[in-house]
Parts: structure tokens; C-alpha cells; sequence
């Protein structure tokens, strides 16, 4: 999972070095073996931003930060390069991820998908892991998602280095620890985060089910 994760992400134009940060010796000696980039980090870390965040002090001339989760298996290089360049061409801008219509109930409906609802200028509003936007007067819950009013975030993130160590010393905010979602802390703190439209199917990998599910979609291809 992690190597193909990883070739993955050396697909893209814009990343300029890569590293695996973990804190599983198991994972550290896989990325060893296939010649991948790695650094162990301390088991006390909470967060995923955390980690990369301890990896990223470490980074002196680094300016812009992703974040590629390691169960995300097909995630692509032109699917970085997609989420970066809001960062590249709004020196304002700190923050950008990614955001995908949902095409079905079961998403919608499923805690562990995160739903998004964002502005006329494509910065997030709000995360949950309730269905949002509520629709009060809809007929038909299979026309609203058939529209297109709802959307899931797929957890890639693009950060400034500064802000990235910046946030992660910030506390955790009420909304984060009531959703159990970290990027709420950016919002609370009035930050924004833009979001990037793609058609990119994701398939978190965080079951046996969800196994499953990507060696279905990964053999479609074979």
C-alpha cells in the first residue's frame, strides 16, 4: 500500500522530495526496502498534521507542504499538482484540499466520508461528518445528490510550511474535537481553506472492507 502510494505521488510535476513519516517500524522498513525517503516519528504525535509538521521543521528550504495520506492508493500525481496550484498562484492563499461530488446515498450517509460545503469562491464553510447542506424542502434525497449539491473531502492538503507550524501549536478547537476532524481548527482560528473540484475517486483504505473495495477497483485496471 505505502509503495504505491508512494510511486504515486513521485508522478507529479510540482513535488520535489518525498518522504514517508511514520511512527510503525513496519512501515519504516518497507519504504527502506523498496528506496523510498523515510523518518520515524515520536509515538506520542496526535495528529496527522502533527507528523507532518515535526517532518517539516526539518525542511529548511521548503516552502509548500503536502500532506498524501498513506491509504489513499490511488492517488495521482496530476491530482497533487491540481491541489498545489491554488498555493502557487495566491501568495495569500495557506491552505488547499481537495473536494468530490457524492454520487450516492451510502457516502452521504457514511460518518467516516467528511462532507464539505464552501463559498462563491471555493473556500470551505464548514466540515462534518453529518450529511450538510440540510436540505429542509427537499422532495427527494436521490435528485439532490443526482444534482450535484453534495460534496466529500478527500483528505490530500496542501500547506505554507510557516502556516503548517504555525496551526499545529495552535489548541484544539471545539468543532475539531466534536467532529473528530483537525482542518476545523483552521477554521475557527478564521483561516480559510480553498478547496480544488476533481473527479478523482477515492478509496480510503481504513477496513478490511475498504481492502477489499480497492483491490475490486485496482484489478478493474489490470
Amino acid at each position: 500500500m505505502i509503495e504505491w502510494v508512494y510511486r504515486s505521488v513521485k508522478k507529479s510535476r510540482l513535488i520535489e522530495q518525498i518522504i514517508v513519516a511514520t511512527d510503525d517500524q513496519r512501515v519504516f522498513d518497507e519504504v527502506k526496502r523498496f528506496g523510498g525517503e523515510v523518518v520515524m516519528t515520536p509515538l506520542d504525535i496526535q495528529t496527522g498534521s502533527d507528523r507532518i509538521a515535526y517532518v517539516a521543521r526539518q525542511l529548511p528550504l521548503a516552502d509548500i507542504i503536502v500532506n498524501v495520506q498513506g491509504d489513499e492508493p490511488f492517488v495521482s500525481g496530476a491530482l497533487i499538482d491540481d491541489a498545489i496550484m491554488p498555493l502557487l498562484v495566491d501568495s495569500k492563499l495557506q491552505v488547499s484540499t481537495l473536494v468530490k461530488k457524492i454520487t450516492n446515498q451510502e457516502e452521504l450517509y457514511n460518518a467516516s466520508t467528511v462532507k464539505v460545503v464552501f463559498d462563491n469562491f471555493s473556500n470551505a464553510i464548514y466540515f462534518s461528518r453529518s450529511p450538510i447542506p440540510y436540505s429542509r424542502d427537499s422532495v427527494s434525497i436521490t435528485s439532490e445528490i443526482t444534482a450535484g449539491k453534495f460534496f466529500k473531502h478527500i483528505g490530500l492538503y496542501v500547506y505554507r510550511k510557516d502556516f503548517l507550524l504555525y496551526y499545529t501549536k495552535l489548541p484544539q478547537s471545539s468543532l475539531e474535537k466534536a467532529e473528530k476532524l483537525e482542518q476545523l481548527r483552521i477554521l475557527e482560528n478564521g483561516y480559510k481553506i480553498r478547496v480544488v473540484e476533481t473527479d478523482f475517486e477515492s478509496i480510503s483504505v481504513d477496513t478490511p472492507e475498504d481492502l477489499y473495495r480497492a483491490r475490486t477497483y485496482a484489478l478493474s485496471f489490470s
